[in-house]
């Protein structure tokens, strides 16, 4: 069964950035968008396994920081060699300054 989980403060993402969480043995990364939205998905990145928080984020992608694939983090899609297998995305939400993520 799905549960929320409180990853983090909204203040502790900048716009256009990622953030690592780790929970319960699981890496996950956490986005806030131009718009000041918030995104989740897997922490590692679906090549190499690398973690994604120290990857460039711009214009709702991210780029992995070892052989600069390309993800959409609202949808997870791979979208530049050479990743290929798609993110998991997770449904965020964000109550009293907190962003919460359901696994």
């Amino acid at each position: 069964m799905a549960k929320w989980i409180d990853a983090c403060a909204t203040d502790d993402i900048e716009e256009e950035d990622v953030i690592r969480f780790d929970h319960e043995g699981r890496t996950f990364a956490i986005y806030r968008s131009p718009d000041d939205a918030f995104f989740c998905t897997d922490g590692l990145c679906t090549h190499e396994k690398v973690h994604l928080s120290g990857g460039l984020v711009m214009e709702h992608r991210i780029e992995c920081p070892k052989h600069n694939g390309v993800f959409d983090y609202r949808t997870g899609e791979a979208l530049r060699a050479p990743v290929c297998v798609n993110l998991k995305t997770y449904t965020t939400k964000v109550e009293d300054g907190r962003v919460y993520i359901e696994v």
